[in-house]
């Protein structure tokens, strides 16, 4: 069973892909500037930062958790195995061609309108900061929780390609690689979020993330195609 050849090194690949994406990058790079410039203190961005990440973890998690659960008990774990191996290959195809012509025709992308919503909750949260300080923290979790959703084109295959693994194993044993999985994504989120609480202008993170981006895309469409093939070669 696939399940049982779910290795560390797989997981750990594959969430070291998913968490280097721009649009990931991009979202929290925006955040983090608007936060500077909202939050009265440098510790109230990192608590906000802090806070936004944890529901992203959170999010993603039980998302997970909810999928695998789905195919577990309502017994279509083979046919979604073959969907998440089919939409790893798409997708690592079309993240290499955006390393070659970046957006130019389909791509991978946030939900049309999501950057819009991102910006008008963002929005609310400097309103809160003024006159209810406590409420403001809340918008940041809310919006992690947002962001997770928002950004399943660009996010979900990696996501889904190990989801797909995970259902023809063992369910409890599952678990733990989830939860490893998920705290391998939100690493470079950390490490974003303290270059900007110790000084690092969110300008110049948004600079080096324009002009590494289509690496970015290459190298997870490489992970992207070498699970799809790995998923069908491993049942064939």
């Amino acid at each position: 069973m696939i399940g049982d050849q779910l290795t560390l090194g797989i997981v750990i690949s594959a969430a070291l892909a998913d968490s280097i994406n721009p649009c990931v990058f991009g979202v929290l790079i925006f955040l983090l500037a608007y936060m500077t410039r909202v939050f009265r203190s440098p510790a109230r961005m990192l608590i906000a930062g802090l806070i936004y990440i944890t529901f992203v973890y959170l999010t993603y998690f039980l998302l997970g958790i909810g999928i695998l659960t789905l195919a577990y008990t309502a017994g279509f774990a083979k046919p979604f195995y073959w969907f998440a191996a089919i939409v790893a290959i798409a997708a690592g195809m079309l993240e290499i061609k955006d390393y070659f012509w970046y957006g130019k025709g389909f791509t991978l992308q946030l939900f049309p309108g999501a950057a819009q919503r991102i910006k008008k909750y963002s929005a609310s949260m400097g309103k809160l900061e003024t006159n209810h300080p406590a409420l403001s923290l809340l918008i940041a979790a809310f919006l992690g929780i947002l962001v997770v959703f928002v950004e399943l084109p660009c996010t979900g295959a990696p996501y889904l390609a190990i989801l797909g693994m995970l259902s023809t194993g063992n369910y409890a044993s599952g678990i733990p690689l989830l939860l490893l999985y998920n705290l391998i994504f939100i690493l470079p989120l950390f490490v974003l979020l303290e270059l900007v609480y110790v000084g690092h202008a969110s300008r110049k993170l948004e600079k080096w993330r324009q002009e590494h981006k289509g690496v970015m895309r290459l190298v997870i469409g490489l992970v992207l195609l070498t699970l799809g093939a790995y998923m069908i070669w491993a049942v064939t």
